[in-house]
């Protein structure tokens, strides 16, 4: 990477080696561009587009690859959590994240359908096994179904004591697809009591409402002006040379 062409030599001991060996510094940091992040001369705001790499955006905007590197120096947010995904990479994403299926019931769960117990549905015959929950939002996340469960339906699970437990199926979906939270008119989160549902007034925020909302945040950046991209760049690699 270009970006990493001027950094200096130095010598480094690896693990237990008894001789240091020349490597490149790469942990040096330099804080040339850091220093120019609030200067309105320098960077303008630039809206990263659906699948749009750093080497294309450079090229855009400077007719070469080698300066996607000054889009990380300039915005923390994507050094640290790094480049926004194209909407098809962030689908895929979600269904890998949050592969599993939500049942939600308005019945009571915190003494009840505990992880680990398998449940079966008495009009499907459907079963699946308890994964983990989300007591606060009434939700069971299931997995090795065996076929599909039926919303309404009750549901039955033989607890530890070998006593029968039942739970209506209020709603079913994947778990990408199901409520993270709610919100209120204000995009405030708010809690909800499971056992009476969020209401007409409050909006759901899956999973993947959420991992889009995140990803968004990520294409609002700041690149250096075109008219100053090269005093930059060889302000840096000058304070490399020091």
């Amino acid at each position: 990477m270009s970006y990493f062409r001027n950094f200096p030599d130095v010598f480094y001991k690896f693990g237990n080696e008894a001789n240091s060996d020349l490597v490149q510094d790469l942990a040096l940091y330099i804080d040339v561009v850091d220093q120019l992040k609030d200067e309105v001369s320098v960077y303008i705001d630039y809206y990263i587009q659906d699948g749009e790499r750093p080497d294309q955006l450079s090229y855009r905007l400077y007719n070469t690859p080698n300066h996607h590197w000054t889009f990380y120096m300039m915005n923390d947010k994507i050094r640290e959590r790094g480049w926004p995904i194209s909407n098809i990479e962030l689908i895929k994403k979600a269904k890998n994240l949050y592969n599993l299926t939500t049942l939600t019931t308005r019945t009571r769960l915190y003494d009840k359908f505990k992880v680990g117990q398998v449940i079966q549905g008495l009009q499907s015959g459907a079963t699946a096994t308890i994964d983990h929950r989300h007591l606060d939002l009434g939700q069971l996340i299931i997995r090795d179904i065996s076929s599909n469960f039926i919303v309404g339906e009750q549901v039955s699970s033989e607890n530890e004591f070998g006593e029968i437990e039942l739970i209506t199926i209020q709603s079913l979906s994947e778990e990408y697809n199901s409520a993270h939270h709610y919100v209120d008119g204000n995009n405030q989160i708010v809690d909800i009591d499971p056992e009476v549902g969020p209401g007409a007034l409050l909006n759901e925020i899956t999973y993947l409402d959420r991992l889009i909302s995140q990803n968004n945040e990520l294409k609002q950046i700041r690149v250096i002006r075109p008219t100053a991209i090269d005093t930059v760049v060889e302000s840096f690699r000058e304070a490399l040379r020091l």
